[in-house]
Formats: structure tokens, C-alpha cells, sequence
């Protein structure tokens, strides 16, 4: 059976991680405007710095770790019984640590840098401020987070919208449904004739395109979910 398992904020939250946005429009205190555009970046890149490595040091602090649900996507692929492909909206690096390799960061990641030159991705578990620069350039072009902003497109659409085409199960886990492309792929899927799951706390945004939904932490009703595949 083909897989595409698409994860979204909730499942990290699980894990302590803050989702992205919260009721009031902010992110940890910052309107999304000022830390998650272009246009912010260009207006105030010290801000945007600052607030990725408080990001960056928060996920990388011991108390954050994978928890049973990215565990269990990642044995499920280990498994090697299914073709499972892990698309995640989140920045983060649980899924790569619970043991998760056939994975797509549509949104980018925390912990990768890009230069705004090259589009050349490094490394990034330390701090990086507007002095760093690019080492595969001459003169050093700037870094800037390898996160998707608004108004930019997300990474490997073609990737995702060809595994969408082509699996026989699509499986939505901790996402609100409202934000696009990702909140399109249910559509995708089914009408490619693949069995829609959602797995959430509570009905997301595009509840009814999916032909069954579990309601609960992703952390206790996932495994139990996997276990009724064939």
C-alpha cells in the first residue's frame, strides 16, 4: 500500500512545541507579518533572527523529544510492509528523530540556513544573526532562515502532488485545514481514488472531505489506527 501521511502543527504540540499560530493572530508574541513574511525580513532582519533562534534553541532544549505518534509513523516505514511518504507542515526535526527518512518539509526547516544568493541550505543548530555569511559564496552573501514564509511557495509540490496521485491511503494528522496548498490535499488524494483519514484533536477545516475521522491525542490513537492496516 502507498501512504502519504500529511502532519501538521498538532502533532508537535504533543511533543511541546507551540503551534504556529494561536487564537490571536500572534506567534510567541509577534504578529505573523513582522516574523513570517519577506517583507518583514527586509524591514526588521534582526527581529526575524532573534525569533528564529529562540525557535532553533527551544527545539533543540532536553526537554523536547518525539513522542509516540512520530514514533509510529517512523516504525511504520521501518516496518517496510507499506511505500509511506511523511509530508510535514512543521519546521522541526521530530520526525527525522524518531526515525522518519522519507520525508518532505513543505514549510522548510529550523535547523537550515539558506543563502539568499546561492539557495544553498547549511546547517544551523547554533544562532545565526545578520553577520554570518554564506560560506559558498564570494564575497559571503547572506543568510536567512530555510523556512517557507507567507507569500512564498512551499518546497517539492511537484514531489507531493505526484505521491498524492498515486497512493492508495491519505492520512492527515494534527492539521486545521486552513491554510493552503496543504489544506487541498485531501482533495487531491480522493480524487485520485486514496481513503482519507484525519486524525485531530477536533474536526478540522476540511473535516467533511474525509471518509473517516479519530478524534483524539495523535500520540494514542495513531498507533492503534495503524495496527487495523493490512
Amino acid at each position: 500500500m502507498k501512504i502519504v501521511v500529511l502532519t501538521g502543527a498538532g502533532i508537535s504540540a504533543e511533543s511541546g512545541i507551540q503551534t504556529f499560530r494561536a487564537s490571536d493572530g500572534l506567534w510567541e508574541n509577534h504578529r505573523i507579518e513582522d516574523v513570517a513574511t519577506p517583507e518583514g525580513f527586509m524591514k526588521n532582519p534582526n527581529l526575524v533572527y532573534q525569533f528564529y533562534n529562540e525557535r532553533r534553541r527551544q527545539l533543540l532544549s532536553p526537554g523536547i523529544s518525539p513522542n509516540p505518534a512520530h514514533i509510529a509513523l517512523a516504525e511504520l516505514e521501518k516496518q517496510g510492509k507499506h511505500e509511506v511518504l511523511v509530508v510535514t507542515q512543521n519546521i522541526d526535526d521530530l520526525h527525522e528523530r524518531a526515525g522518519t527518512q522519507n520525508i518532505i518539509h513543505m514549510h522548510g526547516e529550523l535547523l537550515l540556513s539558506r543563502c539568499e544568493v546561492s539557495g544553498i541550505t547549511h546547517e544551523a543548530r547554533q544562532d545565526v544573526t545578520e553577520e554570518d555569511e554564506c560560506p559558498c559564496c564570494t564575497p559571503g552573501a547572506r543568510l536567512r532562515p530555510h523556512v517557507v514564509w507567507f507569500g512564498e511557495m512551499p518546497l517539492e509540490m511537484e514531489r507531493i502532488y505526484e505521491a498524492l496521485s498515486d497512493c492508495d491511503l491519505f492520512l492527515s494528522i494534527g492539521t486545521s485545514g486552513n491554510v493552503y496548498p496543504a489544506a487541498g490535499f485531501v482533495a487531491e488524494a480522493k480524487a485520485y481514488g486514496a481513503r482519507a483519514v484525519e486524525i485531530n484533536l477536533e474536526a478540522s477545516m476540511t473535516a467533511t472531505q474525509f471518509d473517516e475521522h479519530i478524534y483524539g491525542p495523535a500520540g494514542t490513537v495513531l498507533s492503534e489506527f495503524l495496527m487495523t492496516l493490512p
